[in-house]
């Protein structure tokens, strides 16, 4: 009973009274829990009202429209001149090209890493090279473009489902099409 005790008894046991004439005046130890959670919302209260209004804030830089007009989203690296994608997309197409040996091989997952590299290397080359170009010389760049790269994703979901009919055909097209994009480069 003595080992009981302790756990039961409290130093100022809170008692209920159905009159609500006798209360039970707070203990220190409670006065400084209530004054932590008391302090804990108002600081997250603060930091929220901090949070939206620099969220609100920045969302009206962002979204203005003089700011949004003056940014660039192309795909061009902004280190890469015309003359390192014109001397890199031909490396790049024949690293593309050397996924035939994985695909043939039938490793699929090993040839969609290296189709993925090779492509966004050729990806990046190929588009410096249109946005260099007049206007009216883009219209079969960017066509050749669509082309090569629906194929590179054609290509991809078929080694994925492990389709080799398919990943030849893509692979076909794809070599197609770059032998096209060279003659008009």
């Amino acid at each position: 009973m003595v080992a009981i005790r302790p756990l039961v008894s409290q130093a100022n046991p809170p008692r209920i009274s159905p009159t609500l004439s006798h209360h039970v005046k707070p203990s220190l130890e409670s006065r400084e829990i209530t004054l932590k959670v008391l302090h804990s919302k108002l600081s997250r209260r603060i930091g929220a009202i901090a949070t939206l209004s620099s969220v609100l804030l920045a969302g009206d830089a962002i979204f203005n429209k003089e700011f949004a007009n003056g940014l660039d989203f192309s795909l061009v690296a902004p280190e890469q001149t015309i003359e390192e994608a014109e001397s890199g997309i031909r490396g790049h197409a024949r690293e593309l090209l050397e996924v035939k040996a994985l695909l043939d091989s039938e490793s699929w997952r090993v040839a969609q890493k290296e189709l993925r590299r090779s492509s966004s290397l050729l990806k990046q080359d190929l588009f410096t090279i249109i946005q260099s170009k007049p206007g009216r010389e883009r219209p079969p760049l960017r066509k050749l473009y669509e082309d090569i790269f629906t194929n590179i994703s054609n290509l991809d979901f078929a080694a994925r489902d492990e389709n080799a009919s398919l990943v030849r055909e893509c692979y076909k097209n794809i070599v197609v099409a770059l032998d096209d994009l060279f003659s008009i480069i």
